[in-house]
């Protein structure tokens, strides 16, 4: 089982940043919901543990 990472995790994290910013713009908060909404779930698939992903939510709303 492994566990969340939350060291940085990209070389970038300014252009990952950027990245996310930009994946907003121009959205009405309806779509830019939307947006947030499938990338969680696109990025909880890919991480594929159950565990690592409560421990995400846990972090998150801690």
């Amino acid at each position: 089982m492994s566990t969340l990472r939350t060291d940085p995790g990209t070389a970038d994290p300014d252009a990952l940043y950027a990245a996310l910013v930009d994946a907003h713009r121009d959205l009405d908060e309806a779509a830019s919901a939307k947006v947030n909404a499938k990338l969680v779930l696109l990025l909880a698939n890919h991480v594929g543990d159950l565990a690592v992903v409560r421990e995400a939510i846990a972090a998150a709303r801690a």
